[in-house]
Formats: structure tokens, C-alpha cells, sequence
């Protein structure tokens, strides 16, 4: 039988926003408590370091720039500290040969995080090695974690202060997911801290 690329468009947006509609009803509480978590580490003055693989690792400079530049164009704020821990390739390249690659973003973490500082940790199984050793020196130097999840949540779901995870087992719906739940935390971090009810 041939490929049917209308069936499979149809199928894939209708899956899309399937996914969409059961996080709002698996994921209201954990969005909720995650805008709080980055909205307090801002107002106490931390910063937000992202680390993810692959697809993640493109969401972390995503979601990163988003809070560094702005999310809200009708909104005039200033930047945001926020790094995405997957945009040097010399650091990353380095780390890799020297140290290992399940190290590569503990390390940074471990140069670039301090107590009052919050990571993002972008994972659609919840089980990346080099993730869940971050999240492991983000505790360990007093910063707080969120967890971009998907499936079961895999080693991330209990480590992370805040686990949001996309129930869905198919990574690209996952991915669409993490994006979608990014720019919604973005936006009311925006909003909560420059925004006209701020």
C-alpha cells in the first residue's frame, strides 16, 4: 500500500493536538508550581541554565533566548539571565574528550550554577545520562530543578523539584509538548514579573 501523506498530515496534527489537550488536564499543577520556581529565582536575583540532547538541546537555546530576549512583543522588560548549556561546541567537544560525555553539562553546571538558581532539564525519556548527572550537581549546589519530561518520566521524574511531563510515548509529540509548555512558562515568567498586573 502507498504511503498516504494526507492520512498520515491528519493523523499526525490530530495526535498533536490530542497530546496538547491531556497535558493541560496531567500538567496544569506541575506548569503552575515550575512559573513559580522561575519566577522566584528571578526576583531573588539566580539565574536559569537549560541542558538537553539532540532536539532538546535545540529547545534549550529555544526556551534560553526566549527569557534573554523576549518571549511577548507588546511587552517592553529587560533581559533575563538565561543560558542554554548546549551552545559551545569547543566546551562541549572538550568536555567530551577529557571528561566524558555523561559529563558534559554537570560540569557546567558545576561552573556556572550557584544556590538560588534554578535548570531546566530537557529530556523526552527521562533517563539522558549527561542529564540526570546535571540534575544531580544542580542539588547538590542548592539550585532548584525542572524537569521537561515525557513517556514515564524515567530517572528525572523524582529527582527534578518540578517534573512536567508530556504524557505521550512518541518523541516528536513529546517535543511539540516541551515547546509548547516552554513558551507558556516563558511568557508568564514575562508576565508575572513586567507585565501590567506585575
Amino acid at each position: 500500500m502507498p504511503f498516504d501523506i494526507q492520512q498520515f498530515l491528519e493523523d499526525s496534527f490530530r495526535e498533536s493536538a490530542e497530546v496538547k489537550l491531556k497535558t493541560i488536564e496531567a500538567c496544569s499543577a506541575a506548569i503552575h508550581a515550575a512559573v513559580q520556581a522561575l519566577t522566584q529565582t528571578y526576583r531573588n536575583g539566580g539565574k536559569v541554565l537549560f541542558c538537553g540532547n539532540g532536539g532538546s538541546a535545540a529547545d534549550s537555546q529555544h526556551l534560553a533566548t526566549e527569557l534573554m530576549i523576549r518571549l511577548n512583543h507588546d511587552l517592553q522588560r529587560p533581559a533575563l539571565a538565561a543560558i542554554s548549556l548546549c551552545t559551545d561546541p569547543s566546551n562541549l567537544t572538550a568536555a567530551g574528550n577529557d571528561i566524558g560525555f555523561d559529563n558534559v553539562f554537570a560540569r557546567n553546571v558545576q561552573g556556572l550554577g550557584r544556590a538560588g538558581d534554578l535548570l531546566v532539564a530537557i529530556s523526552t525519556s527521562g533517563r539522558s545520562r549527561n542529564v540526570v548527572l546535571a540534575v544531580e550537581m544542580a542539588r547538590s549546589l542548592g539550585m532548584t530543578s525542572i524537569g521537561l519530561l515525557g513517556g514515564t518520566g524515567g530517572t528525572l521524574k523524582d529527582l527534578c523539584d518540578v517534573s512536567i511531563i508530556i504524557p505521550s510515548s512518541n518523541t516528536q509529540r513529546i517535543q511539540e509538548g516541551h515547546i509548547t509548555v516552554g513558551h507558556v512558562l516563558c511568557e508568564s515568567v514575562e508576565q508575572l514579573l513586567y507585565g501590567h498586573h506585575a
